[in-house]
This record gives C-alpha cells, structure tokens and sequence, in this order.
C-alpha cells in the first residue's frame, strides 16, 4: 500500500513536524534560559504565566478539541508560539516586559489546546501493538526541532563568548519557522505534547551547542525506550513494568550524578560562564546535561504509552491528555516560580528528585493494571482513517 497523507502514520507525522516547528523552537529558545533574554527575570515569569495557564487549560483543551477537532485545535495552539517569540523580538527594542509575560499566558492557553490535539492524535491513531513505535517516531521529529533551533542559536552566537541576549535575526528565524508548522496545521485530516544548569554555567555559545546535543539526547532516548514498549516478545504489563525499572535505575543514577555536580556550584557565585573550549572538565557536566535529555524523553514516551494502553478512543485520549498536561504544566508554573525567586540550586534539585521518587508509587499502580488489550475499541478517526488502520490490523 503506497503512501497517503490521511494514514494514520503520516498525520502522526505531520504532528511532529508541527511540533518540530513550534514547541521545538521554543524550547530551543527556553533552554538559553530566560527566552534568550539577558534578563532573565522576564523570561522566568512570562514562564510561570505560561504554564498557569496551560494548567487550567489542560483541562479544558479535551473539550475544545472535541468540538473543533485536531486541526483547528492545532492551528490555534501553533499561533501562540508565533506571538510568544515575536514578544521576545519587540523586548529586545522596548523591554516591555508586560508584553512577554502576557504573551507567555497566552502561549499557555495555546499549549493546552495543542498538546491535547497532539496526545490525542498519537495515542489514538495506531495500533495497539505499534503505540510505542509512533510515540517514539513523533518525539524523534518534535526533538529534532529543538536540534536544529539550539544548532541556528549556536551558528549565529559563534563568536559571542560573553553571555548576552539572543539577537533579532536569531527571533525572526524562530519566528519564521514557528510560521510554517502553523500552517502545517491547515493540512491536518479532520475527525469523522529548568534553566538552572544550562543557563546559569555556560556561557552562550555553549549553551548552544550543549542543547545541540540535549535535544539529540531525547531523541535516542524516546526512539530506544519506545522499542522496548513495544517488543512484543512479553505481554504489555510485562513491558510497562520493564519500562518503569529502566526509567527508575536511570532517573535515580542521574540525579545522584546532579547532586555530586551542584555541589560545584551555588547561586550566590558568579556566574561560571563554563565554555566548552575548555576541554576535559566541560565534558562531564556536558553528558549529565544530556542525560537529563534522554530520560525526561524516555520519561514521556513511557507516560504517553501507559495512557494510550488504557483505551484505543480519541475522545477519551483527549481527556487523558488533557489532564496530563494540566498537572505537568501546574509542576512547571511552580517550578519557574521557584527558580525566579532565586530559591537556591541544590533547593531545586532535592525537591525535582523527591518528586520523582514520590512518582514511582503512582505509576507502579497504573502498570499493574495495564491489559493486553484496551476494553474500549472505538476509534474517534476520520473514515479514511479508520479504514486505514482496519487494512493495517489485516495486513501486519
């Protein structure tokens, strides 16, 4: 069977892409620290506005996508992240902070409604056994979004060694691009997804090249974590419960390594200002940096394929989505508003790996609870769609 663009791979796709050029970009801008911004302070709390309102709106995206459907719920979403990067672009020449901040609540609002759309779409579309598959592909694509925004910052930045706000063709470019997954959105088949250490220790280039590599980091991390979700060798609470062991031993690993590294430093130093010309002592910092990456990206994957386990219906997937978002972005609201008040960085980072540990509980239960099967089979697809999926059941 040839290529369409109504499959379901394809439109999962098409998401990622979307995401490539939207949440990508932003979070090449938000790993700089501060949107790129020198200070950083507006850039912390047009964070907290962001994710306040994306909390509240993480509820209620399940029920605007459900009455609009993926692709205006999408498009909308995308259209915040044009207006978030153009506010960082107009306080480069009138340091309007007001602006930013409430374009970062609106960016909120926009969030909610796309990652709804997109959780809904990626747990929804595939198969049973193939979830896993088409979870990785798509934080594969999102994540190379963020690599190629963090490559843009650091070819333009090359020779700016001192730390410094991101300059205008750095936006317009981030602008440029956020435009076109805007527009991608248009095409969707309509129904019938801290700052502290990079921010703070490197100097800008190498915080460049450092999200470079973070963002290829998460990219290995969802595409190798989602294999194993769906080996199909052992049945699906078998792999949940793997899955949940891996994450546990690397989470706990790197966080341990943290603790051991913000030891070096504190929020009363001046800034480190680290460059990675300096060789040997940037390169440990540099692949804990990068673990963060992988397992907040297997971490992810592992949270979508635990819910996309729990029914095979995109009305529901939406809520569950939703509700997600909302309590991850309630986490996030805090956690920037923590970090703007100048709460101190091992503060920081004992609450982030109590927290974590606080989790496993919570999703033990759940994975002892995954069936082989979802109880509901309705697929809230588009007919084309369905039928695809119903020939894919047939063929594979």
């Amino acid at each position: 069977m040839g290529f369409r663009w109504n499959s379901p791979l394809a439109q999962v796709i098409a998401v990622g892409f979307i995401c490539f050029c939207c949440p990508g970009m932003f979070n090449a801008l938000n790993s700089l620290g501060g949107g790129g911004q020198l200070d950083s302070k507006v850039g912390q709390n047009a964070n907290v506005a962001l994710y306040t309102c994306f909390a509240i709106f993480g509820l209620l995206s399940g029920a605007i996508h459900n009455k609009l459907g993926p692709k205006w719920t999408i498009f909308l979403g995308c259209a915040t992240y044009v207006l978030y990067a153009g506010s960082l672009l107009s306080y480069n020449h009138n340091q309007n902070g007001a602006f930013t901040i409430a374009a970062g609540g609106i960016l909120g609002v926009g969030a909610g409604m796309l990652w709804t759309a997109q959780g809904a779409m990626m747990m929804a579309y595939p198969r049973e056994q193939e979830k896993g598959r088409f979870i990785g592909y798509f934080w594969a694509i999102f994540n190379m979004g963020a690599v190629l925004g963090s490559v843009i910052a650091f070819a333009i930045n090359f020779n700016q060694t001192e730390t410094r706000s991101l300059g205008d063709a750095t936006y317009a470019v981030f602008i440029a691009l956020m435009g076109i997954g805007t527009l991608i959105a248009l095409s969707l088949c309509p129904p019938s997804k801290f700052s502290t250490v990079n921010g703070r220790y490197f100097s800008l280039r190498t915080q460049s090249l450092n999200n470079i590599l973070y963002w290829f980091s998460q990219i290995g991390g969802s595409y190798s974590f989602a294999r194993v979700l769906d080996f199909q060798g052992v049945n699906r609470r078998t792999r949940a419960l793997w899955g949940l062991a891996i994450i546990t031993v690397c989470f706990i690993s790197t966080w341990i390594g943290g603790i051991f590294f913000q030891r070096t430093y504190s929020i009363e130093d001046p800034k480190p200002n680290h460059d990675f010309k300096l060789g040997a002592s940037y390169v440990g910092p540099l692949f804990l940096y990068m673990f963060y990456g992988l397992n907040d990206a297997a971490w992810q994957t592992y949270i979508y394929w635990l819910m996309g386990a729990l029914s095979n219906d995109a009305t529901v997937l939406s809520r569950y989505a939703g509700f997600y978002k909302c309590i991850q972005s309630s986490g996030a609201a805090i956690s920037w508003r923590i970090n703007a008040i100048g709460t101190a960085y091992m503060t920081e980072l004992i609450i982030c790996f109590a927290l974590l540990v606080a989790s496993i509980p919570g999703a033990l239960f759940l994975a002892l609870r995954i069936k082989d099967h979802s109880t509901e089979e309705t697929y809230d697809l588009p007919d084309s769609l369905a039928s695809d999926k119903h020939i894919q059941d047939q063929h594979f």
